[in-house]
């Protein structure tokens, strides 16, 4: 069963949580939150907030324990853009954008986990297949005789004399 939690308007740009947000993809509840307790950011202590909002979700409304919850989802997205502007010399003015973010968790009692490691071994291994299909196609065609050599040879203009 799924749980999901949406933090809205959030004062933070939605590229700074992002990198955030793709550390805890795929990890236990509690990992996570460990995760986020330990990182020196704004948006760390925002998605945490956002993660524990779905917990309580996930205990109060689906009776779902927190042990087995993983976090399937954490997806941040542009909010409204507040436009502001600020005084420049000689009498202008330059705008300021202040982005704001929409901060959506899911959370799954799924027992697949998908981890960094494994989403980088997944990777790995296939680069290692499509490699392994570029080098038997190469040597099938050097294997294979060509029309183009069995062909006569042009006699250069040298010989003719």
């Amino acid at each position: 069963m799924e749980v999901r939690s949406t933090y809205k308007y959030a004062r933070i740009s939605p590229f700074k949580a992002r990198e955030v947000t793709r550390e805890i993809q795929g990890l236990p509840v509690s990992a996570a939150l460990d995760l986020l307790a330990f990182t020196p950011k704004k948006a760390a202590f925002l998605i945490a907030k956002t993660l524990k909002s779905a917990i309580a979700n996930a205990e109060n409304n689906a009776n779902l324990k927190p042990d087995g919850l993983v976090v399937k989802e954490a997806v941040v997205g542009e909010g409204p853009t507040l436009k502001r502007i600020m005084a420049r010399a000689r009498g202008s003015a330059s705008g300021i954008l202040k982005r704001t973010s929409h901060i959506r968790i899911v959370l799954s009692d799924e027992i697949r986990i998908e981890t960094r490691e494994t989403r980088r071994a997944k990777r790995e291994k296939e680069k290692k297949a499509a490699k392994k299909e570029i080098k038997s196609e190469t040597s099938e065609a050097a294997a294979r005789p060509s029309d183009k050599k069995s062909a006569k040879p042009k006699q250069s203009a040298k010989t003719e004399k």
